[in-house]
Parts: C-alpha cells; sequence; structure tokens
C-alpha cells in the first residue's frame, strides 16, 4: 500500500486523471482517492517510486 499527499489536486478532474495515470503502471491496483484530504492510497507491489513518476507525468506532485 502506498500513500501519497497531492496538495495540487482539487476536482473530480483531477482525481480522474490522476487513476488514469496510476493505472498506466499497473492496470490491477486498487486506487481510492480522498480528494478534501488530497491523499491518494494505491493498493499495489509496483515500486512507490512508478507511481509518483506517473502522477508527476500528469501535472501534479506526489509527496
Amino acid at each position: 500500500m502506498h500513500e501519497f499527499k497531492v496538495s495540487d489536486m482539487s476536482c473530480n478532474h483531477c482525481v480522474h486523471a490522476i487513476t488514469q495515470a496510476t493505472l498506466t503502471v499497473d492496470p490491477q491496483a486498487k486506487v481510492n482517492i480522498d480528494l478534501p484530504g488530497r491523499i491518494v492510497h494505491i493498493d499495489s507491489s509496483m515500486p512507490a517510486d512508478n507511481f509518483r513518476h506517473a502522477i508527476s507525468e500528469a501535472g501534479y506532485t506526489a509527496e
């Protein structure tokens, strides 16, 4: 399980973009996004850096 704070995520479009970016890394990943808390939870065995990079490529900052 990976958890990222994505401070620049602010709307449902952001949620969709981040979800799609995450699924390009691991199509089997389970993604749960807390929009008000700006937290992305990803259940996957892939390395966290892969997801961090994909979220960054989508235009967001994953901390």
